[in-house]
This record gives C-alpha cells, sequence and structure tokens, in this order.
C-alpha cells in the first residue's frame, strides 16, 4: 500500500512515511492510500461475526504492507496497544429504548474515541523510531480531547516529544487538566488564548516549513494523521455488523461532528464496500451542515457551545472525502480548497455534482444547546443512561427523526466521549454527574504549561519551543 496526497503533488509515499507526515503535505494537500481496498460481498459475510478486535486485526492490515511491519511484529503492536484500553473488546454497544443504539468508544485512559486509534498509532512510530533509534516532536492542536489522547498515547516514549496547544477557556476545566497535570520532560503544553482554529493557523504555518520541518523531525496526532483515520474505519465495521440483518442491508451511523475525522473514516468504509448512510450531527457551528446541504464551505465565525470538541470552523478532513467522491480528482480538490484558503474571510463552494455524490451517502443536522439538554435529561429519563453533549448531539438528531413516517434503515450513534468529562454540562442539564476513576484526583495535582496570550506571536513561540526540544536530544544523543 501507497499513500499519495490528495492535491497530487506527492505519491508513492509508504505507511511509515505516512504516519510520520506533519499533516499538510508540500503541495498543502493531505494524505490518503493511493487505492482503496474493495471488498466483495463474500468478504464481508465472513468478517460479519468478528468482534471489534477480530475486524481490527482483519482490516488494519490491508493499509500496512507487510515489508513495513512483518504479520508478528504487527500482532504484538496490536497487543500493546489494545492494553492501554480499558475494554477487553474495546468498544461497547448501548442497546436503548424506542430503537436507540449508542456505540461507546471512549473505554480509554482519557475517556475519548480518540484514545483507541492513538494508542495504536503511537505504537506504530515507536515501533518505527526504535528501530532507527531516531527521535520524532509531535505538534498537536485540540479543541478538547486530542491533546490528551494524544499525549497520554506517547507519553512513555523514548523516541517522541510532544507540543500540545490547547484553546484556553473554550475547552472543560476537565479536558485542560488532562493535558497541564501530565508532567513529563517530553510533553509540552501550551495554554493558548484563542480558538482551536486560532492555534491551528500557527500550526499549520510551521508544518507547512518544508525545511524547518525536515530539520526537526515534526509530525502530528491530530486527525490529519492517516494512521487516525485508518484505526477508525474499524469502527463503522463494527457499527455496521452490530446493526445489519443481512450483509447488504443500509445501516445509518450518526456521527458527532467537528474536523470530520470521523466522517472520513465511515466514508473510507462506504468506499470499501458497506452499505452505510452517514450523518454528521453538527451544533451551531454548522460549517459542515452548510457545506453538505448546500455546498457552502465558508466561515460563518465561531460559536461558544457546550459541545466545545465539535466548535469548530475548518473542518480539514472535508478535502479527504471531497478526493473520494470526486474519484481521486486531485485538480479539483485543490481547485476548492486552495480558494477557501486564499480567500478572506474564507469561503468556497462544492461543485454541484460533486455534492451530488456526497449526498448519495452523507446528510447532516444542526443541533442547538438547549436540544442538547433536553436530550441528554430525555435519554436519562428513558433509560438511566447518561451521555456526553457531544454524543447528546448525535442522539438529538436520531430523535428528532425516529418519529418520521419515512421508513427509515437500522440506526447507531456514534458516543465519542465519557460524560464523566463533563460535569458542569451535565449539571445543566439537571443530571448528577458521574465519577470516573481516570479523572477524580485531577483538580488536586500540580500542572505544568506555558501561556500564549493575545499579543505574543505564536509562531514564533511554537518554533523556538520546538528548536530548544531538538537542541536538547542533540545533547543527550
Amino acid at each position: 500500500m501507497k499513500y499519495q496526497s490528495t492535491r497530487g503533488g506527492v505519491t508513492n509515499l509508504t505507511f511509515e512515511e505516512a504516519i510520520f507526515s506533519p499533516g499538510y503535505v508540500a503541495d498543502g494537500g493531505i494524505l490518503m492510500p493511493q487505492n482503496i481496498p474493495h471488498l466483495s460481498q463474500q468478504e464481508l459475510q465472513e468478517m460479519s461475526s468478528l468482534s471489534y478486535v477480530g475486524l481490527l486485526k482483519r482490516i488494519i492490515p490491508m493499509f500496512i504492507s507487510k515489508d513495513e511491519i512483518p504479520e508478528t511484529d504487527l500482532q504484538d503492536l496490536f497487543s500493546k496497544a489494545l492494553e492501554k484500553l480499558s475494554l477487553e473488546d474495546v468498544v461497547k454497544l448501548a442497546e436503548l429504548k424506542n430503537g436507540l443504539n449508542v456505540l461507546e468508544l471512549f473505554h480509554g485512559k482519557t475517556l475519548a474515541f480518540k484514545d483507541i486509534a492513538i494508542s495504536f498509532v503511537g505504537q506504530f512510530m515507536d515501533y518505527f523510531l526504535s528501530k532507527k533509534k531516531k527521535h520524532v516532536t509531535l505538534v498537536v492542536g485540540t479543541s478538547g480531547d486530542t491533546g490528551s489522547a494524544a499525549i497520554h498515547g506517547v507519553c512513555d516514549s523514548n523516541w517522541i516529544d510532544i507540543v500540545v496547544l490547547l484553546p484556553h477557556g473554550h475547552c472543560t476545566e476537565i479536558q485542560e487538566l488532562q493535558m497541564t497535570t501530565v508532567i513529563k520532560e517530553n510533553v509540552h503544553v501550551f495554554s493558548v488564548d484563542g480558538s482551536s482554529d486560532d492555534l491551528d493557523v500557527a500550526i499549520k504555518k510551521v508544518c507547512l516549513d518544508i525545511k524547518f520541518r525536515d530539520q526537526h523531525k515534526l509530525g502530528t496526532m491530530n486527525s490529519i494523521n492517516w494512521g487516525r483515520v485508518m484505526v477508525q474505519v474499524v469502527h463503522y465495521f463494527y457499527a455496521y455488523f452490530s446493526q445489519a440483518t443481512k450483509v447488504g442491508d443500509p445501516v445509518e451511523v450518526i456521527i458527532p461532528t467537528g474536523a470530520l475525522g470521523n466522517c472520513t473514516a465511515g466514508c473510507l468504509a462506504v468506499k470499501m464496500g458497506l452499505p452505510l448512510r452517514l450523518v454528521c450531527a453538527v451544533n451551531k457551528n454548522d460549517i459542515v451542515h452548510r457545506a453538505f446541504s448546500t455546498g457552502d464551505y465558508s466561515i460563518s465565525g465561531l460559536k461558544e457551545t457546550i459541545s466545545p470538541a465539535m466548535n469548530i470552523q475548518i473542518a480539514y478532513n472535508i478535502e479527504r472525502i471531497l478526493w473520494m467522491f470526486s474519484d481521486g480528482d486531485c485538480d479539483l480538490v485543490s481547485k476548492i480548497l486552495v480558494q477557501f484558503e486564499s480567500s478572506t474571510p474564507s469561503t468556497t463552494a462544492i461543485p454541484q455534482d460533486l455534492l451530488c455524490k456526497i449526498q448519495e451517502v452523507v446528510s447532516s443536522g444542526v443541533v442547538d444547546d438547549d436540544t442538547t439538554l433536553k436530550t441528554m435529561t430525555n435519554c436519562w429519563q428513558e433509560n438511566n443512561y447518561l451521555l456526553c453533549p457531544h454524543t447528546a448531539v448525535a442522539v438529538a438528531y436520531y430523535y428528532r427523526n425516529s418519529n418520521s413516517e419515512k421508513e427509515r434503515p437500522k440506526s447507531v450513534c456514534i458516543a465519542s466521549a465519557s460524560p464523566a468529562k463533563f460535569p458542569e454540562t451535565v449539571l445543566k442539564a439537571g443530571l448528577t454527574p458521574s465519577v470516573a476513576k481516570e479523572i477524580s484526583g485531577l483538580k488536586t495535582m500540580p500542572t505544568k504549561y506555558t501561556k500564549m496570550t493575545k499579543t505574543d506571536d505564536w509562531e514564533c513561540m511554537l518554533r523556538d519551543r520546538i528548536i530548544s526540544i531538538t537542541e536538547k536530544k542533540k545533547c543527550t544523543s
């Protein structure tokens, strides 16, 4: 398996090169497999009875050459990654009243779905680095959960330093503490006086400086990293087989949506042969809904919500979705995204023929904060089941459409985080917060971070920290 840029200027990368890519490659695009595997009906039937772990061991090797990671080594890496997760089966399906199904993906160290993929990507990275005795610095921007999951995924590595930029005041207290309380020499946290989209601007400038990037061996752990999307594909196979009466039946998966990493994985599963219908459920930051319903991909101003990890204005994985549904038309993808990147404010339009292809698989809906809170309350009253505010956005969409006279396929909602991470929002819904051992002592732990204020040069501060990491590694090697 080889990898290429969505804009066509970079091709034939290995899996190792793909997962160590700093996200945006030299032509400004992001990476995808040059050939997406397609499974026959017979192959899907054979996979339909597999556990989550069984599916993972069947699907992931499709994207990794045995020349890069031999089968025995790959199985060992799977075992090491699975040890970091709380459940033997990795995920859990909650089957609730009125046909509501919730796929819990948050049984990891930081209680977020990102723990699963990052556990595996961290192992893949460590495998390659330890063989070559090389060091990398990961640069990660977060809207809430990615930063902590990435930190815990690599903080024990001898070969990786991680720099995380978090948007102060735009995450919950628990989310921030999950990052700032990890006091290790290879963990560097910046608390930024801005939104997640604001800090992404500084990160992109640094990562697109090819000379600087190569000199300091930069990578990323955001969902722009191919490895994360690859592992998340397994979620959609498991979700599909959990609901389909027989292979070939359509199944709807409702996704709490931010930067579209999860939806990208779902679209890949469709391209691999699953008859999925995907729904992007968003909060008032509705750029994804406008893009997929009307073709309008434009920034409209960040709005604060009670589902902060979804407060996104630049859904960078849309580039991968455009590439897949345009049948790999790199020139078209480049034209659409260059228009977005070069206009002020950022805006572009998805051509109608391409939009129609996307809409055959992907739809969307917007849920406001009041509805999110009511959904959390209703779900508890009906099922004694707590939802986090992000998962509640997906469940709200399900409730809204489940009473429709239109015949609907079986459906499953993605649960992206534990409600224990959002006690303030649970209280707002009139409910009693749950307590998880993973976060119960955070408020009494010491913290370590560096502030980035509005008057600081964020790009310069980021570069300086990366340079200092490189210099320190030279001195100790």
